[in-house]
């Protein structure tokens, strides 16, 4: 039989993992012989259970020597003792049945006379204890915590942290044995064990908490002792006298100082002692110095000494570390509602960390700049935050958030709206593609429901776009000359989007700023032409032409305005894209009728009602006030946009923000709705609608009858401008939800998936991520997917990265060149939950015909 360093040896000559497997299972074998030869030879027992622990480290099987290591217990001698007791705590846990067989063993060694035995005894309870083990051993434990041996007390302490865990009910037997742990002065590890048991207790039972408070004064003392003594090599770690036991001080404190005046006044006079004493150019400093800042934040202290904490906060920004930087700017986070000027006091610090190196702290930085923004008196935080999107480098994760969140804080704290417009204005033109659905669609809002400021609109966005048509260098949009010029790519899908409603609705306020309408339909031409388009900015460039065409005269000099439109409209009807094909299609046929149906039809829309739930800017019918934001200073960017309902493509059906069906004033040309009869009044004296008016030019309708008419029929002139009316129909169809599949349900988290397939093979996909627990709040989820070779997945942003208990979240898809085929996807969650801790998990789908 080999020795364990031979063993050792063998494995790791072996050059291929078959050779190591090959090697393992050897051993194994004899292993496994030797147990049977039951020879008796302790030595020989105890090399093997060494072999064991050593198989066990390799991640191999191990249960079989499960009863050799209960064996090595009974021996007498020390050493079969120690092996013994290190491999039943790691080849066993409280689950086996076979543990029931170490309590008698247990039992003996806790009665031991050798305080070495005790304290394996204790070491192994307090790993593997289970709740029936815990009721039968408590009792001596007990016994233990009173002894005079420092040794044997520090591993009672923490074995019976262990023990009223499992067994709550048993706390009231060891609650006077505890106290005099706190007072104990000779030894640190005592005191550093009590301290840690009683925080335990205090923090799964804050009903114990008056029974420790009078020992405040105590752990001051000791505190003080600590961070004013001298030299001491036993405790000391670079400079500083046992850190450890400083900081275990700290956070007792914390407990026992909440919400107890009484408490607090005791603290902080140490607290202030330790953050001006504590050396800080050590790692062991800082943390000291960190469990003293939360400590001036639990407690009732003063606002000198909360400004003292924040203070402290602000020099660990200016660490190399980027653990301390990022641990700073989280509680700073946390507590800026409490003191916000000396938290603004360290703005340029804190402006200088969105410039980090490390996505973590920037993301960090910029939800604590945002916090800063408060009233209007702050909105120059927002230019400061414009003014890093205009140095171009930033990456385009951080571009979107940075974009996001100065575009809530503009919404929330503009000051009049032509600033609130301009600071938008920069947005588009700084972010470009970056800018989310939700903000783009309510920027659209703000401008309709803003008609004093429609021309200045209308004239920036204008120029934003020639700029972009003739490729010209454009400025940080900050107005400062001095600002280096950064290229601007051509036609960003922001930009795009916003300049092509905007001229289409009110482009001929232009006409007026001697800009012909035939210049401003070659803007929305090269938008419409240009290579890197997405289908969303196709659609909104080809409705901006043909609204065009209803506002600008149809002559200018040479230029046939009405003629060059229907050229354009004409060049894409054979468009690959369905959708254009169709759009451009029917408003051709438009051109064949009287111009007054063409401007009835395209007349300009009205303001659109804002409501408050799928608001994200533009003003609110009642604004809430200022005092009540406290949650959205809280809150994260996913948390603030997760309020407005997320926007679904165009081509996959209709949505809250898609404004290509407001153009027809909300009309569906799949099934129309149904209209009064054109040649009778309007019941109740309201005035008939446009639709309506339309019909009277195509002479009267149908007499008056007492059954009512299908809406199809009474709309039938109207459909056969737009390319032949559909046969009559009973009613109007309602489209139906495509059904939900649920895919993933695990930790919480339950992921289903709705597809919607378009003809051209394009498949919408719509993934909600739902929390299943009741208590638990899921935390940075992230969801990834991808597709086989071959098709093409595009991922937008999830609605939100945090999901409350019982809520949800959203996250679009579109899959390409699918034909038809079963869609497989393979997907990538990962999150976090208090209970369940990080969790990732991959899983694959396959659809099911």
């Amino acid at each position: 039989m080999s020795s364990l360093k031979s063993f050792i040896k063998e494995v790791r000559k072996a050059k291929t993992i078959q050779d190591e497997r090959s090697v393992v299972q050897k051993e194994s074998a004899a292993i496994r012989a030797s147990f049977r030869e039951e020879s008796g030879d302790q030595n020989i027992r105890r090399n093997n259970v060494a072999k064991l622990l050593y198989l066990f480290t390799l991640g191999e099987r191990t249960h079989f020597g499960q009863i050799e290591c209960l064996k090595l217990l009974a021996s007498p001698r020390f050493a079969d003792k120690r092996l013994g007791y290190l491999g039943t705590m790691l080849l066993l846990d409280e689950n086996q049945e076979v543990l029931t067989l170490v309590t008698n063993s247990l039992k003996n060694d806790l009665e031991h006379s050798n305080q070495y035995v005790v304290g394996l005894a204790l070491c192994t309870l307090g790993n593997i204890a289970s709740q029936e083990m815990a009721r039968d051993l408590f009792q001596e434990v007990e016994a233990l915590l009173s002894t005079s041996n420092p040794y044997i007390q520090r591993k009672a302490a923490l074995c019976t942290m262990r023990i009223i865990r499992k067994v709550p009910d048993l706390q009231e037997h060891f609650l006077n044995k505890t106290k005099p742990l706190l007072q104990d002065r000779k030894n640190h590890g005592v005191l550093l064990c009590g301290i840690t048991l009683v925080t335990d207790l205090c923090l799964h039972d804050p009903e114990l908490i008056p029974h420790y408070t009078p020992y405040a004064g105590v752990l001051v003392q000791h505190l003080k002792k600590l961070t004013s003594s001298g030299y001491a090599p036993e405790h000391d770690v670079t400079g500083i006298t046992d850190p450890f036991l400083q900081v275990k001080i700290l956070r007792l404190l914390r407990i026992l100082g909440k919400n107890n005046p009484e408490v607090s006044e005791q603290i902080n006079d140490i607290l202030t002692q330790v953050a001006t004493n504590t050396d800080s150019s050590k790692n062991v400093g800082n943390a000291i110095l960190y469990e003293a800042v939360l400590t001036i934040f639990d407690i009732e202290a003063d606002s000198g000494r909360t400004t003292l904490g924040i203070n402290i906060l602000g020099k660990f920004l200016t660490n190399k570390d980027n653990n301390i930087r990022y641990v700073a700017l989280n509680t700073l986070h946390k507590v800026v509602s409490m003191d916000p000027k000396a938290v603004r006091r360290h703005e340029r610090t804190i402006f200088g960390c969105l410039e980090d190196p490390d996505i973590s702290i920037r993301r960090r930085a910029i939800e604590l700049a945002f916090t800063l923004i408060n009233n209007e008196r702050d909105v120059g935080l927002v230019d400061k935050l414009l003014n890093l999107l205009s140095r171009g480098k930033i990456d385009n994760e951080f571009k979107s958030a940075l974009a996001s969140k100065v575009s809530v804080a503009a919404d929330r704290f503009a000051p009049n709206k032509r600033w609130h417009i301009d600071t938008m204005l920069r947005v588009i033109r700084l972010a470009g593609n970056y800018v989310k659905e939700q903000i783009m669609s309510s920027f659209i809002r703000l401008i309709a429901t803003s008609p004093s400021e429609q021309d200045y609109c209308v004239r920036e966005l204008y120029n934003a776009l020639k700029e972009a048509k003739d490729g010209k260098p454009k400025s940080n949009g900050n107005g400062n000359g001095s600002d280096e010029p950064v290229p601007l790519p051509a036609f960003t899908e922001g930009l795009s989007l916003a300049g092509s409603w905007v001229l289409g609705e009110f482009g001929h306020k232009l006409l007026g700023a001697q800009i012909p309408g035939y210049e401003i339909i070659s803007i929305l031409q090269s938008i419409l032409e240009s290579p890197y388009n997405s289908q969303t900015m196709n659609e909104y460039a080809i409705n901006a032409i043909m609204k065009l065409s209803t506002r600008i005269p149809s002559q200018e000099g040479t230029h046939n305005n009405v003629a060059t439109v229907n050229r354009i409209l004409q060049s894409h009807t054979a468009s690959l894209d369905v959708e254009i094909q169709q759009r451009s299609s029917e408003y051709s046929n438009m051109f064949g009728q009287p111009d007054e149906i063409r401007i009835g039809v395209f007349e300009t829309m009205p303001a659109p009602e804002l409501r408050e739930q799928n608001r994200v800017l533009g003003e609110a019918p009642a604004p809430k006030p200022r005092n009540s934001r406290k949650k959205d200073q809280d809150s994260s960017l996913m948390d603030i946009l997760n309020d407005a309902p997320a926007a679904q493509s165009s081509g996959g059906g209709s949505s809250n923000v898609d404004l290509l069906n407001d153009i027809l004033g909300g009309m569906s040309m799949g099934s129309p709705a149904p209209v009064s009869n054109a040649a009778s009044p309007a019941p109740g004296g309201q005035q008939r609608s446009a639709v309506a008016d339309i019909l009277d030019l195509f002479g009267p309708g149908p007499a008056a009858s007492p059954s009512p008419q299908p809406a199809a029929s009474q709309m039938g002139g109207l459909l056969d401008v737009m390319g032949g009316a559909p046969a009559p129909m009973a009613a109007p169809v309602v489209a139906a939800q495509p059904p939900s599949v649920t895919v993933y349900s695990k930790n919480n988290m339950e992921i289903a998936l709705q597809l919607q397939r378009q003809p051209d093979g394009t498949v919408y996909i719509k993934a909600r991520l739902a929390n299943s627990s009741l208590t638990e709040t899921l935390s940075e989820i992230q969801l990834q997917a991808a597709a086989p070779k071959g098709q093409r997945l595009e991922l937008k942003e999830i609605s939100s990265t945090t999901i409350s208990p019982a809520g949800d979240a959203q996250l679009q898809m579109r899959l390409s060149e699918s034909k038809g085929a079963p869609l497989r996807l393979r997907f990538k969650i990962s999150y976090n939950g208090a209970t369940i801790g990080q969790v990732r998990d991959q899983f694959d789908w396959a659809e099911r015909r």
